[in-house]
């Protein structure tokens, strides 16, 4: 588990990365990013519209979607799809951790999974949980990662890291080829198509959304965009936000696989699932769109640019929030998926510095949304 940011590994480890963060903002794309927060502010005002649209929209393209109201609603979502003792590949999902989805299907539904996202991988094999949300296992280290991949794989290299990722490549290649289902989170929706867009720089999120019989995207109602241009801008600034543009990959996945090339008849599948569903998560966001000032959050892109010039953070790592939402946009986060009640006790170890507010791409309040939580404490 977490151990005390005076640890010199962990403490170094936080140093470098929020560096190389800070190094990724470029200042040409603060127009897209402009669109970007006008139309979700407008989509949050209108999401039943919206919703609605993109299920149509999906369903067209022979994609099954699920509404879930809670935790217990996805839950049962999956016991009808997952088979019991399936294997699941996962890649990394936010809504996932949020919903404790790989533990789920472990104890209830007796599948066994992993995680592809190596940062996440390293989590599950060393029992960790995350420390940021872009980069979740910069708390540990190298030689700890060495010990616990042996375990699981129960081979002999070296502490190059290079090496150490051809491990675990070819540790994750035969999980992608025998799974049964694989499993993604989204970072854009796009009502107009029904597709679903997600960003990585690995490479694993394409493995697991076509290689597996089935495909569940698992995501959260308010990532849904008006266009597929839109959903697509939403990735560009997040991830430059985040500092890694350009990603790798951007997918987008827009139905299941189809081809024409024998006299023009359609047929799907091709190569890809046999079967896609897009479980849409509400989980207390409908009841935060509701509040004028909580419902701000909704309009987040989960960049962690907040996280980069929080001074709390930088203090006390993860302990500031509960993981997967830590840090400044974790405190909202927070109160969006488990109640304000809830959040209040992070929101009290906030300094009121306003480092949050000033460099929010999406231009929330952050200070004031954190300070209106904080207040749950004093009533």
């Amino acid at each position: 588990m977490w151990r005390d940011i005076s640890d010199n590994i962990l403490r170094r480890s936080i140093e470098r990365v929020l560096n190389i963060l800070r190094s990724g903002y470029y200042d040409y794309i603060n127009e897209i990013t402009k669109v970007v927060r006008e139309v979700k502010r407008d989509v949050i005002e209108k999401l039943d519209s919206y919703v609605s649209t993109f299920i149509e929209s999906a369903s067209k393209r022979e994609i099954e979607v699920h509404l879930a109201e809670t935790r217990d609603d996805v839950y049962s979502i999956l016991r009808r799809i997952v088979s019991p003792g399936s294997l699941a590949v996962l890649s990394k999902s936010m809504v996932c951790e949020e919903l404790k989805i790989r533990k789920f299907l472990i104890n209830d539904v007796h599948c066994e999974v992993w995680e592809t996202d190596i940062g996440e991988l390293i989590l599950q094999i060393t029992d960790e949980v995350p420390s940021h949300i872009t980069a979740p296992s910069l708390h540990v280290s190298r030689d700890r990662i060495i010990e616990a991949l042996k375990k699981v794989t129960r081979e002999e290299f070296s502490s190059d890291p290079e090496e150490i990722v051809k491990v675990i490549r070819r540790f994750l290649r035969d999980k992608y080829v025998r799974a049964d289902v694989g499993i993604t989170g989204a970072n854009a929706l796009a009502a107009d198509t029904g597709s679903v867009l997600i960003v990585e720089n690995e490479g694993n999120a394409r493995l697991v959304s076509s290689l597996p019989r089935v495909h569940i995207v698992i995501t959260g109602v308010e990532k849904i965009m008006p266009t597929i241009l839109h959903a697509f801008l939403t990735c560009i600034v997040q991830c430059s936000y985040a500092g890694s543009f350009p990603s790798a990959y951007i997918n987008i996945i827009s139905g299941r696989s189809y081809t024409t090339d024998i006299e023009r008849i359609r047929v799907s599948p091709a190569q890809g699932p046999e079967r896609v569903h897009i479980v849409l998560v509400d989980n207390g966001r409908t009841r935060a769109r509701e509040d004028k000032t909580l419902k701000e959050a909704l309009t987040c892109v989960r960049c962690g640019r907040c996280l980069i010039h929080c001074p709390v953070y930088q203090s006390v790592g993860p302990g500031y929030g509960e993981p997967p939402y830590i840090g400044p946009m974790g405190v909202m986060w927070t109160a969006v998926t488990r109640g304000i009640d809830y959040a209040a006790k992070y929101a009290d170890m906030c300094l009121g510095c306003g480092n949050c507010s000033k460099n929010c791409p999406m231009g929330i309040d952050i200070r004031r949304v954190i300070a209106y939580i904080r207040r749950a404490l004093r009533q």
